[in-house]
């Protein structure tokens, strides 16, 4: 029950990261100092794909958990610069 509910939240999470890498301007990646956006798409979308194909309860956990890594990766580090470098100069 507990990996049913982690699944789904993390690949609510995951579709969230997604769209939102979807939707980012292209120059915002290269402003922010961080990769292109067709490489986070690809990791986002990687890490959406692993999550939906595996389950954590199982042999291919692993992937499923380096899926939720790659999304996290993205949700901390790269989306709030993305978020600063489009907002501007805060004074």
């Amino acid at each position: 029950m507990a990996y049913l509910f982690a699944d789904l939240v993390f690949t609510v999470v995951a579709l969230f990261a997604f769209f939102h890498a979807l939707s980012q301007r292209v120059d915002a990646y290269t402003a922010a100092e961080r990769m292109t956006k067709p490489a986070w798409l690809g990791i986002t979308g990687g890490g959406l794909a692993a999550m939906l194909l595996f389950d954590p309860g199982t042999f291919g956990s692993i992937f499923w958990l380096a899926g939720l890594v790659a999304v996290l990766v993205y949700m901390v580090d790269v989306r709030p610069k993305l978020i600063e470098v489009q907002r501007g100069p805060r004074w």
